[in-house]
């Protein structure tokens, strides 16, 4: 019988950050709707390996505060801080210390095919989505607008 345990976020991914510590990798399944389009919540699988060279555009685990964790997209790096941002989220940024990055995605595997998220490829789609942004922004606004006249 295959039964299905909940484990909180914060034990788990506590877990996975030990592993990844001892130079493992680890496969996890995304949750969430904050990476959409390029992961998919639900779906996708990623392999996350250790923090090794990190650069603007990768995907990263990062812990904040005691108990909270997030995948997001590195946007914006220095010596002292990093910013993270979800690939849909249109304002919302979290920041972070370099020692707070647990891992980096490296593959995400969709309907059994394995995609190299540090691939030139992946790095320039995510790039041209982020410079689309103020566009994004715009078309959310104007969307909420024609929503609000048909009310």
């Amino acid at each position: 019988m295959n039964e299905r345990h909940a484990i909180p976020n914060a034990l788990l991914l506590g877990e996975v950050c030990a592993l990844l510590a001892d130079g493992r990798k680890v496969k996890l399944r995304a949750k969430g709707g904050s990476m959409r389009p390029f992961i998919r919540g639900d779906e996708d699988i990623l392999v996350l390996g250790p923090p090794t060279r990190l650069r603007r555009g990768d995907v990263v685990l990062a812990r904040r505060g005691t108990d909270e964790y997030v995948l997001h997209r590195i946007v914006r790096m220095t010596a002292e801080r990093i910013v993270l941002a979800g690939d849909d989220n249109l304002y919302q940024r979290e920041e972070c210390r370099p020692e707070d990055i647990c891992g980096k995605a490296e593959t995400l595997v969709r309907n059994g095919r394995q995609y190299r998220l540090t691939s030139l490829s992946a790095r320039l789609c995510a790039c041209l989505w982020y410079s689309l942004l103020p566009f994004r922004r715009l078309g959310w606004k104007v969307r909420s607008m024609i929503a609000n006249r048909k009310q």
